[in-house]
This record gives structure tokens, C-alpha cells and sequence, in this order.
């Protein structure tokens, strides 16, 4: 691979299993919950986004500041840049999505594209809930899901888990 396409892959513990952050030289490109690990190979994005997830899991960040470049159809790229304005420890529903990209219609291919985000935690599909106001599916899993709902709803109201 030549280095202007190389990847960079780097792991961080966090309190609801382990993270991996790929970034090529310019932009984070995935954050997933993993179970088993590439070859560590870290550069200064990975670190950045390793160090504004630490202070996130600590309580101490609620918006990330990181250059991302997801890999997507321009349909899930809307999706997912209407999910980054969702307000830390705030919820809304597909169908709320859907209305606010003036397409009514669209809830299943949102919640499609919402399952489809490659960006966990810096893009917050976590806060996402169904119409009812119950939890739905979360790639990390429902309870990881509900922990970090949880997690921001406690810093909402000034209190550590």
C-alpha cells in the first residue's frame, strides 16, 4: 500500500469494551467496538481521537473536534451529518431525522444508514431512539448503547456514573 494510502489503526480501552480508530494520513475513517486487534499503527489523528475519546468516557468532552472522512453514499453521508447535530445528551427518533432532511418517508433508509455509520461515539448514533422512545438497535450492542445515553444524561445533570 503506498503511504498516501496507508492506514493507521490504534486501540483504546474504554469502559464498555475496546475501540479501534482507523485513520488514513488526513482523517479518521472508522471507530468500531472490536474483539480482536490489527497491527497497532498509530499516527497523530489516531492519537487525537484516542485522547478526545478518553476525555469523553471521563466525562470531560461533549462535541469532538476531529477531520473525518466516512466512506459512504451521499444519501447515509446526510444521514450521518444530520446525526452530528443531534445535541450531547439528547435523543430523537428516526422518523425526527427523516423530517428534518424534508423527507418524511425516508425513516427506514435512515435507520439503514444510521446502522451504517462507521463513525461510533464521534458520530452519535447512540442517540437515536425509536418513536416510542425506546431503545433500538446499535451496532455496539443495546446495553453499550444505553450506557453511553446514560453516561451523557449524567453529565447532563452534573453527576459522574
Amino acid at each position: 500500500m503506498s503511504e498516501i494510502n496507508a492506514l493507521y489503526y490504534q486501540y483504546i480501552g474504554t469502559p464498555i469494551g475496546e475501540l479501534e480508530v482507523c485513520s488514513s494520513q488526513t482523517a479518521i475513517r472508522s471507530i468500531y467496538f472490536v474483539d480482536s486487534h490489527r497491527q497497532q499503527q498509530e499516527n497523530d489523528i489516531t492519537q487525537e481521537a484516542c485522547r478526545q475519546l478518553r476525555a469523553y468516557f471521563g466525562g470531560a468532552l461533549t462535541c469532538f473536534d476531529l477531520p473525518l472522512q466516512a466512506q459512504g453514499t451521499p444519501f447515509q453521508h446526510k444521514v450521518w451529518q444530520m446525526l452530528a447535530k443531534i445535541p450531547y445528551g439528547t435523543t430523537c427518533s428516526y422518523a425526527d431525522i427523516a423530517q428534518r432532511m424534508d423527507n418524511p418517508k425516508a425513516v427506514r433508509a435512515v435507520g439503514a444508514a444510521n446502522g451504517r455509520n462507521p463513525l461510533s461515539i464521534v458520530v452519535p448514533c447512540h442517540r437515536v431512539i425509536g418513536a416510542n422512545g425506546k431503545l433500538t438497535g446499535y451496532a455496539g450492542g443495546l446495553p453499550r448503547k444505553s450506557w453511553l445515553l446514560n453516561l451523557e444524561h449524567a453529565q447532563q445533570q452534573g453527576n459522574l456514573l
